[in-house]
């Protein structure tokens, strides 16, 4: 089996506030998710949040870039034998139903 790196875009900005019965059924959507394909979800990862910091040749400064189009939103470790097969997984993906997201697919490279 392969891992494939799940990366989850979305556009940059405040994320609007859900009441307890939206993310209730968020939840719900994801879970369905994982069960329907536990063979292949390794780690469903999270949801990250917006703010962090880069380091890049031994300084620090805020991050995600704020020039972005998108950011990262969260992530999932999956494995599939094929990249076909992580792209049925991503498909039924529910992060497709947000406004505005995508899904990165990024094979590892298993070392």
């Amino acid at each position: 089996m392969n891992k494939y790196l799940f990366l989850y875009w979305n556009p940059p900005g405040p994320t609007p506030q859900s009441s307890p019965e939206e993310l209730q059924a968020m939840f719900a959507e994801w879970t369905a998710w994982k069960e329907k394909f536990k063979k292949n979800v390794v780690d469903l990862g999270d949801a990250l949040h917006q703010g962090g910091r880069v380091l890049k040749s031994g300084k620090v400064t805020d991050g995600p870039h704020v020039e972005a189009k998108e950011i990262i939103g969260g992530y999932s470790v999956i494995a599939a034998e094929t990249f076909d097969e992580a792209l049925v997984v991503a498909k039924a993906c529910p992060i497709n139903s947000y406004p505005g997201s995508s899904t990165e697919i990024r094979q590892l490279m298993n070392y």
